[in-house]
């Protein structure tokens, strides 16, 4: 009898590219639009994609910081969001919806 073990998933090891990253935070905003922890929690996810120490540097954070407050159980500033955003090359959008 074989004994199998599975790694644990992290999203963070299929965002190798832009693409990627944009059609992530598009499912993740479509999934859960209306949950902070979930858009914070994948923008965690891209950063550990990325290096995240570099990432929190030019964000002006300590990696300790970004990691926290890009867990699942973080409350990132809109600031801080917006700083790592466009650290990732990334823009937030607006759009009408009605």
């Amino acid at each position: 009898m074989s004994s199998e073990s599975f790694a644990r998933f992290d999203s963070a090891d299929y965002l190798s590219t832009s693409d990627d990253v944009a059609a992530y935070l598009e499912a993740v905003l479509e999934d859960a639009p209306d949950d902070p922890k979930a858009i914070a929690a994948a923008l965690g996810a891209i950063a550990r994609s990325r290096n995240l120490s570099e990432i929190a540097r030019q964000a002006g954070t300590s990696r300790e910081g970004l990691y926290k407050a890009l867990s699942s159980d973080g409350n990132p500033s809109l600031a801080t969001i917006m700083k790592v955003a466009r650290v990732l090359g990334l823009r937030l959008h607006f759009e009408a919806i009605a």
